[in-house]
């Protein structure tokens, strides 16, 4: 598993609990110190890593959402084509020691496309601009998979059980009583989080996350909201309502998206970029 570093514990722990309270025959082990991670993203991110990796990157060959294990300037790495930041573009998964020569490689060969390092920062903007979610600001231990927008991560349309399930199958029968709205304004203020959200004049939750995206131009954020009524928040409930956000007292005309509005179909990590 490759799991995010605000996580780890959190996942680490739910999965020796799980293998210990059913039995399970196998045993758990953490490689965090003994792995790093190069991030490649962008659109000329294929065309670098093709110069560096002794494997097919095109989409037939190695389609989104699938790994391999392949060599790197000499050495053995496991390439997944994934993205946090919702761009085309491979997470490299090096053995520690190879870590420099690894990332020595990929910055020789982006040179001549202009390749340059980017850190945390870039990564909140482009992922809440993408709509991607953040332990402990978009997601907590007491949302759901419904209520955040994530139902394509529970198999509810198999037989399959998992955890939760009957909770799940009960709660999308009965409606959603809060869930997550993207927010986008227009005006060039910064957001934080815990901003209150109105929907006309009336408080219905607060943001969790906001921040600039600066591919749309425009301060994004994202917040769970209930009904007044305590009825369920449909999506007519989102679309017909005049939603502003208030910051120190100042409140801001904000329009509400069922999604976030930046590459809606999700054309980018698939490496369409016309």
């Amino acid at each position: 598993l490759a799991i995010g570093g605000g996580v780890a514990e959190h996942n680490w722990n739910h999965i020796r609990s799980v293998i210990q309270d059913r039995g399970f025959r196998c045993q758990l082990t953490d490689h965090s110190e003994d792995m790093g991670m190069i991030s490649i993203q962008g659109p000329k991110s294929r065309e670098v890593l093709q110069e560096v990796l002794d494997s097919d990157l095109s989409n037939n060959a190695f389609p989104f959402s699938t790994h391999k294990v392949v060599s790197a300037a000499g050495h053995q790495v496991r390439a997944m084509r994934l993205s946090f930041v919702g761009e085309l573009g491979w997470e490299l998964h090096i053995p520690r020691d190879a870590c420099i020569p690894v990332y020595r490689a990929v910055m020789a060969a982006g040179a001549k496309h202009g390749i340059i390092n980017s850190g945390y920062r870039a990564i909140d903007s482009l992922s809440i601009e993408k709509g991607y979610r953040h332990w402990h600001a978009d997601l907590r231990p007491d949302d759901t998979p419904l209520e955040a927008g994530l139902a394509f991560t529970c198999k509810l349309r198999s037989s399959i059980p998992f955890q939760g399930r009957a909770r799940l199958e009960k709660q999308k029968e009965e409606g959603l009583k809060r869930r997550i709205v993207c927010f986008t304004i227009d005006e060039k203020v910064p957001m934080f989080g815990l901003e209150a959200v109105f929907r006309n004049g009336v408080p219905v939750g607060h943001l969790r996350r906001a921040d600039y995206g600066f591919f749309i131009d425009k301060t994004i954020s994202y917040g769970y909201i209930r009904h007044p009524d305590g009825g369920v928040v449909s999506s007519d409930f989102i679309k017909t309502g005049d939603f502003t956000l208030e910051r120190m007292g100042v409140t801001y005309k904000a329009t509400a998206h069922l999604k976030s509005p930046f590459d809606p179909e999700n054309k980018r990590v698939k490496g369409i970029y016309s």
